[in-house]
């Protein structure tokens, strides 16, 4: 098993769960969260001053699929949340040695 981390833009977390919903993930996990990569911020202007913006809001979407599905969901993920433009996010991939579903007790992939 594996658990694929994403952070993306906000604006493009409808269409990563509709995708991921239709590739048939079960579980996913979401949080929002600030932060900052290649992008860097930005600059705004509030009441004629500018100021400088490093932490930047994105979406951190979590899930934990079978090694075999692991391909098709980050293709999948990575199409839905391409703009193309710098600060589209990263997709991070880390083992899982083992999953319980604490209602039944279940354990492994029967637990997913």
């Amino acid at each position: 098993m594996k658990k694929i981390e994403a952070i993306i833009r906000p604006g493009k977390l409808d269409s990563v769960i509709t995708t991921l919903d239709q590739l048939g993930v079960k579980g996913i996990t979401v949080s929002q969260v600030i932060g900052c990569g290649n992008q860097k911020g930005h600059t705004e202007v509030y009441r004629g001053v500018e100021y400088q913006v490093f932490l930047l809001p994105k979406v951190n979407i979590e899930a934990v699929v079978p090694d075999e599905s692991v391909e098709d969901v980050v293709k999948t993920l990575s199409d839905a949340a391409r703009t193309g433009e710098v600060g589209d996010g990263k997709i991070f991939i880390t083992d899982i040695e083992d999953a319980i579903r604490i209602r039944t007790g279940e354990s492994g992939q029967e637990a997913l």
